[in-house]
């Protein structure tokens, strides 16, 4: 499955999603019934039983829109809910153990935060590479500063000559994420800020008209 990254990168984040009052089905309905065809479900302190249930529900809802799922570090729980891919950090499952596990048929993503981590996230076997924080978040500490947009544009150059999308993530707002996609990354993955207005539907709809818009706009830069 080669990957064409849709440019919004919706994260089903179950913490995040418990502060704002959203069961994890209902918030993933709400990115689908909103236009998001690029999920990601992130529950990092669900039990195992759960996590695959809730893997499951999403999963259907996620095929039946025609999206894709990609489920955050867990390759058993990606496997066995059928969801479309697996994606890891650089604490987690190297990428190579987690085609092994996924078989060659889902997508495999790796988060970066050097250009030493690209570099050889690029050498694996993966269909996307992630970077970031972009901006500055509290949504999650990854330990590593805000890169800037400069550093969003030499990934994008590394990963393109692999012939892979970049997804870049941390800090997005919906005021921002036009830069990144004209800053040369396929998709934006965003957290919080669906959530920011209390109508994760509505708010999904935002984004794709702003980065649709941003993207036509650098595409005609570029001709």
């Amino acid at each position: 499955m080669r990957l064409k990254a849709p440019l919004l990168n919706a994260i089903v984040d179950a913490e995040m999603a418990a502060r704002a009052g959203w069961p994890l089905i209902d918030l993933a309905a709400a990115y689908l019934n909103g236009g998001a065809t690029f999920l990601q479900l992130r529950a990092k302190g669900m039990a195992s039983g759960p996590f695959l249930e809730t893997a499951d529900a999403i999963a259907a809802l996620t095929r039946a829109a025609g999206g894709i799922l990609i489920v955050n570090d867990r390759a058993d729980i990606a496997r066995l809910a059928d969801a479309h891919g697996v994606h890891v950090g650089q604490d987690d499952l190297a990428p190579g153990a987690v085609r092994s596990i996924v078989g060659p048929a889902r997508l495999v993503g790796v988060s970066t935060h050097t250009a030493g981590q690209l570099e050889a996230a690029l050498r694996e076997p993966v269909d996307y590479v992630a970077i970031g924080p972009v901006f500055s978040t509290a949504t999650k500490d990854t330990g590593y500063a805000a890169i800037g947009l400069d550093r969003v544009r030499a990934a994008a150059r590394a990963a393109r000559a692999a012939g892979l999308p970049l997804v870049a993530i941390g800090g997005m707002t919906l005021e921002r994420a036009g830069a990144v996609i004209d800053s040369g990354a396929a998709s934006v993955a965003v957290i919080g800020d669906l959530l920011s207005t209390g109508n994760p539907e509505a708010r999904v709809r935002e984004y794709l008209m702003r980065l649709g818009n941003s993207s036509s706009a650098a595409r005609r830069a570029s001709d």
